[in-house]
């Protein structure tokens, strides 16, 4: 019992990279390395596959580096099931939210939710503000963080 109490709560990390260049190299020279390790595997014992496969590997591990130094991460935390649902009991939908099927105030719930999942220290004021100067496929990816991590399973019924 003692291991399934200390069990860690999932965790979330958010990348930003305003740098459009450096996430595209990363992506072109990710899949540049998956087709010269396929080449590779399947020319068993052709030295010059192997080295590209190498060189392709290397590149791509040089453009990792670069994008981890052009990123800013936020990191969240799943939180006790009773703090989440106080939390949603602190939001309560409007009646016509709860009409239209929301367990939570979609205008109030974000920024609450990404500033009580930060293990950033981020601060519900500076939740809603870059909720609400984001753009809206940011925006939404900063809170697709913080609830998706709220949601995760890591327990399996063991179905045969």
């Amino acid at each position: 019992m003692d291991r399934l109490r200390r069990r860690a709560r999932p965790q979330n990390t958010l990348r930003i990279c305003d740098d459009d260049q450096l996430r595209r190299r990363f992506e072109e020279t990710e899949q540049a390395a998956r087709r010269a390790r396929f080449v590779a595997e399947a020319n068993a014992g052709d030295d010059q596959a192997a080295r590209q496969a190498a060189d392709a590997a290397a590149a791509h591990e040089d453009a990792r580096a670069a994008l981890e130094a052009a990123s800013e991460f936020l990191t969240f935390r799943a939180l006790p099931r009773p703090v989440l649902e106080e939390l949603i009991a602190q939001h309560p939908p409007t009646e016509k939210q709860t009409g239209e099927g929301a367990i939570f105030n979609p205008d109030t719930f974000p920024a609450a939710l990404v500033s009580a999942a930060s293990m950033d220290g981020m601060s519900w004021e500076e939740a809603e503000e870059l909720l609400n100067t984001w753009s809206a496929p940011d925006a939404n990816a900063l809170w697709e963080a913080a609830w998706q991590v709220q949601q995760e399973s890591r327990v399996d019924l063991g179905k045969d």
